[in-house]
């Protein structure tokens, strides 16, 4: 996968979120994890962006680090919002549990190449 492969990924993750959050119902928890979800489901593709123009190798994996926290927690709020059923289509939010689960593994090993990839350089 190429990075732009990956950036149209997170773009398009952050768009299934919007979705997901516009159609939430208009309650308490609904509004809190709304606002928590779209900040951190959007944050992954805008962050990686910033990350492609890294100044350094280990400013890049520091971005990537971010991306990859940023995930983490929409992983966890798209499951609080599946297990309080505070959304209107199953389906949807079952492709984005999905696909955040795997942009978390993706952004895992990316960051565990990159930093062999330092102590290679170290090395020689």
């Amino acid at each position: 996968m190429n990075k732009n492969d990956l950036e149209e990924r997170l773009i398009n993750f952050a768009v299934l979120i919007v979705e997901i959050v516009e159609t939430m119902p208009v309650t308490k928890a609904a509004n809190h994890l709304a606002g928590q979800l779209i900040r951190s489901g959007t944050s992954p593709a805008l962050n990686y962006g910033e990350a492609q123009s890294g100044e350094s190798r280990r400013d890049f994996i520091h971005k990537i680090k971010i991306v990859l926290k940023e995930l983490r927690e929409s992983y966890i709020c798209l499951k609080i919002i599946y297990r309080t059923k505070l959304y209107k289509t199953e389906e949807k939010i079952n492709i984005a549990i999905k696909e955040c689960n795997e942009l978390i593994s993706i952004f895992v090993k990316s960051i565990e190449t990159a930093q062999n990839n330092i102590k290679k350089e170290l090395k020689s």
